[in-house]
């Protein structure tokens, strides 16, 4: 598995770290957790999009795009670390931002990573919920080269099998990390969404024979769907890799019970692991994606499923400056 015959671009601040989180542990009373720090890949306060977009943009260069296209849900990680990428690379960036939630306040609407959009240059365009976002954006990048640019489209969350070697390449990087440590690790959790992070993944984990089962907590989808989208990518990305057939369909597992109300709209139990991560380790999750797997990997915990003597990882996948449009979930001003 040879991840260097791929274009890449380095944007990523790599290694990230990985850190114990002993008073979370201690409070919670169950496995010894560990955090891969993947909100701290440098780019634009960072994410998981990053290592996806090293290879990603490398292509687009490769091809002479001239601009990207993405899109994404109004506060979109994904769309705001491709508009920092174009930014850093010089290119043009065009974004579809979709209306997921409803939700009409100002700071979802226009702060978090909405702001950092416009801050890198992107331009936007809105569309409403329920739509075919990638066909939308396809259309839009045709109309572009019937006027003579050269567009690269990257779908919603970077997940296509080009993507996904970012995250092969994560799992390489850990594997590194804990032999380096001498740390076993008996599982990795991480939140599952686009599905490009866990197939990347479970690809990466089982080309290597790691033996590690890996858990994604799904922020959108029902299991079924959200399981068969991210082996369908992993047979693909398996198949880029040159090692067709590596990732077996029980190796993927996701867990959809944390989902609650919809897509990027917080539960309580999202709201708590928000707020235990940061009084006990002083680490920001985002309302989105990484408290829905937080949430998910305390519950768990609680509920036995992940034991006293085990340890467990969790991939922190970033996405906190998307608080900021999120103040309508917290009550600031009695505390503040």
């Amino acid at each position: 598995m040879n991840l260097a015959r791929f274009p890449r671009i380095r944007l990523a601040h790599l290694p990230t770290p990985l850190e114990p989180l002993p008073r979370l542990s201690a409070l919670l009373g169950g496995p010894e957790i560990w955090i891969k720090r993947d909100d701290c890949t440098g780019l634009s306060t960072g994410g998981n999009k990053t290592r996806k977009l090293e290879f990603l943009m490398a292509e687009a260069v490769e091809q002479g795009a001239d601009i990207v296209l993405t899109q994404g849900a109004t506060q979109s990680n994904h769309a705001r670390q491709t508009a920092a990428a174009a930014a850093k690379l010089g290119m043009d960036c065009h974004i579809l931002l979709e209306d997921r939630t409803g939700y009409n306040h100002e700071n979802y609407r226009y702060n978090g990573n909405v702001l950092l959009d416009v801050l890198h240059g992107a331009s936007i365009e809105h569309r409403g919920g329920g739509l075919d976002m990638n066909a939308e954006m396809e259309a839009v990048a045709d109309r572009m080269r019937a006027d003579g640019r050269r567009a690269y489209t990257i779908p919603g969350g970077g997940s296509n099998a080009t993507g996904a070697l970012g995250y092969v390449n994560c799992a390489l990087e850990m594997l590194g990390q804990f032999v380096d440590m001498g740390l076993n690790v008996d599982h990795i959790v991480h939140a599952t969404g686009s599905a490009g992070t866990q197939a990347g993944l479970i690809t990466g984990l089982k080309a290597m024979n790691a033996g590690i089962p890996l858990l994604g907590i799904g922020v959108r989808a029902p299991k079924a769907k959200q399981e068969e989208n991210v082996f369908t990518l992993a047979v693909k990305t398996a198949e880029k890799l040159g090692c067709p057939g590596v990732v077996q369909r029980e190796d993927v597992v996701a867990n959809t019970d944390y989902v609650g109300p919809g897509y990027g709209m917080p539960a309580k139990d999202t709201l708590e692991a928000i707020d235990l991560f940061a009084r006990t380790e002083a680490i920001l999750l985002d309302p989105v994606y990484s408290a829905k797997g937080a949430a998910g990997l305390i519950d768990l915990i609680r509920k036995g499923h992940f034991r006293k003597g085990e340890r467990v990882v969790f991939l922190h996948t970033g996405g906190a400056i998307g608080l900021t449009g999120y103040t309508h979930e917290f009550d600031v001003a009695s505390k503040a």
